[in-house]
């Protein structure tokens, strides 16, 4: 199977994955700010790794606790929504890149805040 094929429907799957998890699911457990950053599909479309973002720490044990007690309702509506001979069995994910990079932010604008700092007061870095 053409790797260009299982992009498309990883991509795919995971924008419809996104939209039902927004649109459907109605557990108060899913909540703050999410997102569904890619879906990962194995060659013979049995199985999708679904990596999810959260911001909240305090939400993420929830979040995704709430994913998995709802994977069998998101399967059945993507089944509904996509056109393919195999519905993926869902893997839900904690995805850290996110907060990885908002780290990495907040450490360069700190880096920034001291070299100004220091050029300010007239020392040499």
């Amino acid at each position: 199977m053409s790797y260009q094929r299982i992009d498309r429907i990883s991509e795919e799957v995971r924008r419809e994955v996104d939209a039902i998890i927004r649109g459907e699911l109605g557990d108060p457990r899913i909540c703050g700010t999410f997102s569904v950053t890619r879906a990962e599909v194995t060659g013979d479309l049995r199985y999708a790794k679904i990596y999810v973002s959260v911001l909240e720490d305090d939400l993420r044990d929830g979040l995704l606790e709430a994913l998995k007690s709802a994977k069998g309702y998101i399967r059945r509506s993507l089944g509904k929504r996509m056109i393919i001979r195999y519905t993926p069995e869902l893997i839900f994910v904690n995805d850290k890149n996110i907060a990885y990079g908002v780290h990495i932010a907040k450490v360069l604008a700190d880096a920034r805040r001291t070299e100004e700092m220091s050029t300010d007061d007239g020392t040499e870095a």
